[in-house]
């Protein structure tokens, strides 16, 4: 490969020898050379798409480089300019510098000074239109992102299922956007103007359990309509709720075979009318069947990050995009070495642990001080198996506020257990007390 690969370069230059000189020599390096006498001729060829690099001499008949330059700006602000001068325009050269010139070279200059100005300009200029690709596929009008195999076959399951107004389980690994697609089947189904309703692990593990799911009848006192309820005409989802106690557990399951429920002191069952997706445990693999196995459900399988290593770049722009407007600011463009870092790292957390990147980006806490780095070759077993323990409990935190109870749901660990790890790990769970939720416990996961 050469040093300037099918680089587009459009040479504008009036002197046919020198022109003609420039042209074999980028030539020779790899580039796919046009030639232009005048100014006014490039600028017809030249669109905010161009992918390549101009180079212009600055003395030229009609329109000069310099006019030139600034007619480049109105089209694109970004298109890599390198200018030409002979002494006595150098000033010119470095004030054009100042307005946004890539760079300038004073006559005589080597190929070799030129050829590697071209690189640096092609290599910025690339950068410059996929940021703008990321950003703009982020306005796609489809509701699931991604233009993968794998996100095409989730997305045209999605837009089927979600007309047939069937109960659906959900499965997929930890963090690849299970609660999302609950969401979206919500959005695009025929109930999306009633209410979506989600019951997690936290909410099943609290001790009014019972009273915040099936509510309270205004016959026994003081009257509370349960999250069961709220959903009726709408979606309920139940997010990886195995964790309920067996008398939480037998009554959930009358609930979802018969879609009836008794509130606290009622004297007769309620009939409730609304579809169940029903998100399953990470890591299930259907040999315990589904809370919905007896209302034949719609089976679907979220892929994971590493089945949609081409839709990578585009999740980060999202989550870039989302976190900019949290906060208020911009991250700037993606440089390189983050790209090579997204398409090389194994993403074992999926879409939360791009998310929790992105977030660290727009921070401006930099990639290479974040927990998701790959541990240096040098480290032993041991060391590595401690900082991926260490980034789970520390993703674990995040997603329940710091909630030590929630954490331990989620992770499935014993209380000392977690404690002990905790303290192994120098982890204080109140750096992660974001926000405070209701007694509904933490938001759902995916």
């Amino acid at each position: 490969m050469t040093m300037l690969d099918s680089i587009p370069v459009y040479l504008v230059e009036d002197e046919a020898e020198l022109a003609r000189a420039t042209q074999q020599a980028l030539e020779l390096e790899g580039a796919t050379v046009r030639r232009f006498a005048r100014a006014d001729q490039a600028i017809d060829a030249i669109d905010g798409e161009f992918g390549g690099v101009v180079v212009s001499d600055i003395r030229l008949p009609g329109m000069d480089g310099l006019a030139f330059f600034a007619h480049l700006r109105e089209i694109d602000d970004a298109i890599p300019v390198i200018l030409v001068t002979g002494h006595g325009d150098v000033d010119m050269a470095v004030d054009a510098l100042r307005k946004g010139a890539f760079d300038f070279l004073a006559k005589p200059f080597s190929s070799e000074r030129l050829v590697a100005s071209i690189a640096h300009a092609a290599a910025h200029r690339r950068l410059v239109l996929e940021n703008r690709a990321l950003r703009a596929r982020y306005d796609r009008s489809e509701a699931i992102p991604g233009v993968s195999p794998a996100s095409e076959r989730l997305r045209s399951l999605v837009a089927a299922v979600a007309k047939t107004d069937v109960d659906v389980v959900i499965r997929g690994p930890a963090g690849s956007g299970k609660s999302f697609i609950a969401g979206v089947l919500h959005e695009l189904g025929p109930r999306r103007a009633r209410p979506l309703v989600t019951i997690d692990a936290g909410t099943t593990l609290h001790p009014d359990a019972e009273l915040l799911l099936f509510g309270r009848d205004p016959a026994a006192g003081l009257s509370h309509t349960g999250l069961i309820e709220r959903a009726r005409g709408g979606t309920l989802v139940l997010d990886e709720i195995d964790v309920a106690d067996d008398s939480l557990r037998a009554r959930l399951a009358s609930f979802i075979e018969g879609r009836t429920i008794q509130p606290l002191g009622a004297d007769r069952r309620r009939r409730v009318d609304l579809r169940i997706v029903e998100i399953a445990a990470a890591g299930s693999d259907g040999a315990d069947p589904p809370w919905l196995h007896r209302s034949g459900p719609v089976e679907m399988q979220v892929p994971s990050l590493g089945e949609r290593r081409e839709d990578i770049a585009e999740f980060l722009s999202l989550f870039l995009a989302r976190h900019e407007r949290a906060f208020e600011t911009e991250s700037g463009p993606i440089g390189t070495n983050v790209l090579d870092f997204i398409h090389a790292h194994e993403w074992a957390g999926n879409l939360r642990e791009l998310d929790a990147f992105a977030k660290r980006i727009v921070m401006g806490l930099g990639f290479e001080a974040g927990a998701d780095v790959p541990e240096p070759a040098s480290k032993g077993l041991r060391e590595r198996v401690a900082a991926f323990e260490r980034r789970l409990i520390e993703d674990a935190l995040r997603e329940t506020d710091g909630s030590v109870a929630d954490t331990e749901a989620l992770l499935k660990v014993p209380t000392k257990t977690l404690y002990d790890k905790l303290a192994r790990h120098g982890i204080k769970p109140k750096q992660f007390r974001a926000r405070r939720h209701g007694p509904g416990g933490r938001p759902g996961r995916g």
